[in-house]
């Protein structure tokens, strides 16, 4: 990939992240962590990897993105919005009465949402369905399921992971936004699922690992996940909670709680130094 097509994609993530701190402080309430942490890997999805068109958002061939771990909707939104599916200015709705902008996402409401997610543990499900579907319609789309590692503390991820293997579902990937915290704390502590690679070799899938801020890895993977034939894929993206806030990297505070007005002003000011 191009240097300036990797700035670029960089320039579009720090201005996703501006706006995940402004709509969190707007509603005030959310969560940042998680969302600030999948916003590399959505940012190359929708504006690099994915066949979508903005205008026609349910065109039948279009590549799909699930996110299971809809608790990080503004990084979605924001997404969205940058790409055009709809006006920046309702970001701002966030959470609020008669937005379709919902804590979670809805695929009711809101143009590009292709699943009502939030009860974790059951987007992989809803992916394999989906992805199940194309390849009995001999339809070429691809499914991303973007999981969160909390999440995979739930059995129907694995019964999930287990059905796409038998099946072969190669136009499925998954990617793990593994910033090793969840709600109650380090997943280490909760529930280890480490040896985290060996897992899903185990239940058939090709698994590639990476750094989940590095732009030009996430696109090298994405492409290289595309060309797997016979199996599923899973990218283990090793990510930090809060990337791009100084404070609020690796402190689980910020999991589901929106940032003050004066914590708002210190983060954009940051974003704004990273961005020029």
């Amino acid at each position: 990939m191009k240097s300036s097509d990797t700035a670029a994609l960089c320039h579009t993530a720090n201005e996703i992240r501006k706006d995940i701190i402004r709509m969190l402080t707007e509603a005030g309430s959310g969560h940042p962590g998680g969302s600030l942490s999948a916003t590399d890997i959505l940012t190359a999805l929708y504006f690099k990897l994915m066949r979508h068109d903005p205008k026609n958002p349910k065109w039948p061939d279009r590549d799909r993105v699930v996110l299971s771990k809809g608790h990080g909707a503004p990084a979605l939104y924001a997404a969205l919005a940058h790409a055009g599916y709809f006006p920046k200015e309702w970001l701002m709705t966030l959470r609020k009465l008669d937005s379709p902008l919902q804590g979670h996402p809805d695929m009711r409401r809101l143009p590009g949402i292709e699943a009502s997610t939030g009860s974790l543990g059951q987007g992989l499900s809803i992916g394999v369905g989906i992805a199940l579907a194309g390849k009995l319609d001999k339809k070429d789309y691809r499914t991303y399921v973007i999981l969160s590692d909390g999440e995979l503390n739930e059995g129907q991820t694995w019964e999930a992971a287990t059905f796409a293997a038998h099946h072969k579902l190669n136009h499925l990937i998954g990617i793990l936004d593994y910033n090793k915290f969840q709600l109650d704390g380090a997943v280490k502590d909760v529930l280890d699922m480490e040896p985290m690679v060996d897992k899903w070799k185990a239940f058939g899938w090709e698994v590639f690992e990476i750094d989940g801020h590095d732009m030009t890895a996430i696109v090298e993977v994405l492409l290289k996940a595309q060309q797997v034939k016979g199996k599923p894929s899973i990218i283990v993206a090793h990510t930090v909670k809060g990337k791009g806030v100084s404070f609020m990297e690796h402190n689980n505070h910020f999991h589901g709680v929106a940032p003050t007005k004066e914590e708002a002003e210190r983060a954009l000011k940051e974003l704004e130094e990273k961005g020029k």
